[in-house]
């Protein structure tokens, strides 16, 4: 009995040593300003903002409705290349986001080294993976989905 009591609170330090992860405000506002650049690549056409924020080994998937089929896109992917190319033109002519567009970030979670964050902006949603390099959170990984099928 007192092996399985030890060896279950044994089991109970080590995962809530595990599971917790604490973060500094200068994180927080570091993982917010990364998705910032990253939606305000897009809307300001701007893509100074994304060589400022978004990883060149970026990995970017996702899914596109389509209302007139009423079905999803089979996966679509995006390298950092394609996602400067998209911003450069994606708004270039101010119509498809202005600064009262929906912008929003919440951050989901940070540790030392990674975090992840929910996007939403006027495209859809955008779950962010973010990694630390040198004191500069980045943009690593987007996995989206344009406006909920019910949403619209």
């Amino acid at each position: 009995m007192k092996k399985l009591f030890s060896a279950v609170l044994f089991s109970l330090f080590l995962s809530s040593a595990w599971a917790q992860c604490t973060s500094t405000e200068q994180d927080k506002a570091g993982v917010t300003a990364a998705c910032q650049d990253y939606i305000q690549a897009f809307y300001k056409a701007d893509t100074t903002l994304a060589y400022r924020s978004v990883h060149p080994l970026l990995q970017k998937r996702g899914f596109s409705y389509s209302a007139a089929n009423q079905t999803y896109s089979k996966q679509l992917e995006m390298p950092f290349p394609a996602l400067v190319s998209l911003a450069k033109r994606w708004n270039a002519n101010g119509k498809q986001a202005n600064e009262k567009s929906v912008q929003d970030v919440q951050i989901l979670d940070i540790c030392d080294k990674t975090a992840s964050a929910k996007v939403t902006a006027v495209w859809g949603i955008d779950y962010i993976h973010l990694v630390k390099e040198q004191d500069k959170w980045w943009v690593m990984n987007v996995l989206w989905q344009s406006v909920p099928a019910q949403s619209k």
